[in-house]
């Protein structure tokens, strides 16, 4: 197994610049594992996809502002993108242009006009991964300082803001949405519990790995970034249950997948508290799903990998290549799959 394996040509016009209304109007290519089969539904579909008795997961992490521009002491200006909480106003960030910011070096965000809020940050460290440790005072400004970022293959502005939210996001954390969420709406939701579909929340705020190209030729060399994931005792017991009595688990999204099989992994009955860092490839024996809704992602990514670990590889890179013929939209933006 190679990177290169996971490798597959996207045409620019692809990649969907800016959200369909309403959400769940996008396009929805579903996958048989079975018999290898593709269909092509509307997501909106879902609730007839689902049967009564399913348990569908979903990751509640919200986006929190963690795009934050400011200067150096000697004026240039910095990006700085906060990717995880480590304590107290300490965090790991990615700061550009990196290599013109030493440790020690002193950043300031804002400028106290109008609202009076403003920030100072020192470079505690230079990570392996290339990110830095930040500590920020006053910490608390961070928030109406930053804004929500998008993924750098967006051009186009977001208007609104909360349409780069999943309607129960939650908990603050992700530096990017847990993409297969953004096509539910409250209706959606009301109808699939209507159906008898229970619908559960774990929470893993996503941080860098999902937008950063696996670089290694062997991807079990990949070191996987950390983030933060909890998977709760009560939803725990509820998706142990369902087990036992043979229902369907799905899971909405690649972060809720990682969430369920890091605490399968942690073997605490199915809970867990703390930092994933999994790395899923195909040869992974899946402990806690029966069916995954996503949407398409980046060639030579850690996403595309856990799909395709679920999947097989050549299902998946097939149906690929068919939603690219079949105008399918791309990316954080664009149309989604469900693999049962």
């Amino acid at each position: 197994m190679e990177t290169r394996d996971f490798e597959y040509c996207l045409p620019p016009g692809c990649i969907a610049q800016t959200p369909v209304e309403p959400r769940d109007s996008s396009r929805l290519m579903v996958l048989s594992r079975a018999d290898a089969s593709m269909e092509h539904r509307r997501f909106h579909d879902i609730v007839d996809l689902l049967r009564p008795g399913d348990v569908l997961v979903c990751n509640d992490s919200r986006v929190i502002p963690a795009r934050l521009w400011g200067r150096k002491e000697t004026g240039g200006k910095v990006e700085i993108l906060l990717l995880r909480r480590l304590e107290e106003g300490r965090w790991e960030t990615l700061v550009r242009p990196g290599r013109k910011v030493a440790v020690g070096a002193r950043l300031y965000i804002g400028n106290g006009a109008g609202n009076g809020r403003w920030a100072q940050g020192e470079v505690l460290e230079r990570t392996a991964h290339g990110t830095r440790l930040v500590r920020f005072c006053p910490e608390e400004h961070l928030e109406a300082l930053g804004e929500v970022p998008l993924p750098p293959y967006i051009h186009a502005r977001l208007d609104c803001p909360e349409r780069y939210q999943t309607v129960y996001a939650r908990e603050k954390g992700s530096v990017a949405a847990p993409t297969a969420g953004l096509h539910f709406t409250p209706e959606l939701l009301e109808s699939l519990r209507a159906r008898g579909v229970d619908i559960e929340f774990v929470t893993l705020h996503v941080g860098l790995d999902s937008f950063r190209p696996v670089r290694v030729e062997d991807p079990r060399q990949h070191d996987m970034h950390q983030e933060y994931c909890e998977v709760s005792e009560e939803v725990a017991s509820k998706l142990a249950k369902a087990r036992r009595e043979g229902r369907r688990i799905i899971a909405a999204g690649t972060t809720a997948v990682r969430a369920l099989e890091q605490a399968a992994l942690a073997g605490e009955d199915g809970r867990f508290k703390g930092w994933a860092n999994l790395l899923i490839l195909p040869g992974h024996e899946f402990k806690s799903i029966d069916g995954l809704i996503t949407n398409f992602h980046l060639p030579r990514s850690s996403l595309l990998m856990l799909v395709s670990a679920f999947a097989g590889r050549e299902f998946v890179l097939r149906a690929y290549q068919k939603a690219i013929d079949s105008g399918y939209r791309f990316y954080s933006f664009g149309d989604a799959m469900a693999i049962f």
